[in-house]
């Protein structure tokens, strides 16, 4: 009997905590958020010599090899094209 009510409790809680993380779900995505910002018409864009990606120059990852600024849209991109020998890089830009 005492094992049939500790099961039962545990179950009650572990419903409780589901619906609580449902309700809590629902409120965070029935919340107004705000928009995405992309691109505006006609801003420019460079792309990563890594990963082929278009970034904003203003939300690069820079990286400057002699007179050239390189823009990636990653540190990861950027650690990947520093590891690149420079011969391989220069076919690349």
């Amino acid at each position: 009997m005492l094992t049939r009510v500790l099961l039962f409790g545990l179950l009650l809680i572990l419903l409780a905590r589901a619906l609580r993380s449902l309700l809590v779900g629902i409120i965070a995505g029935a919340a107004p958020q705000a928009p995405a910002r992309g691109p505006r018409v006609g801003e420019h864009m460079v792309r990563d010599p890594v990963c082929g990606t278009f970034v904003l120059p203003s939300r690069a990852v820079t990286d400057g090899r002699g007179d050239h600024t390189h823009y990636f849209c990653s540190e990861q991109c950027r650690t990947t094209y520093r590891h690149q020998p420079k011969a391989d890089s220069a076919l690349r830009s």
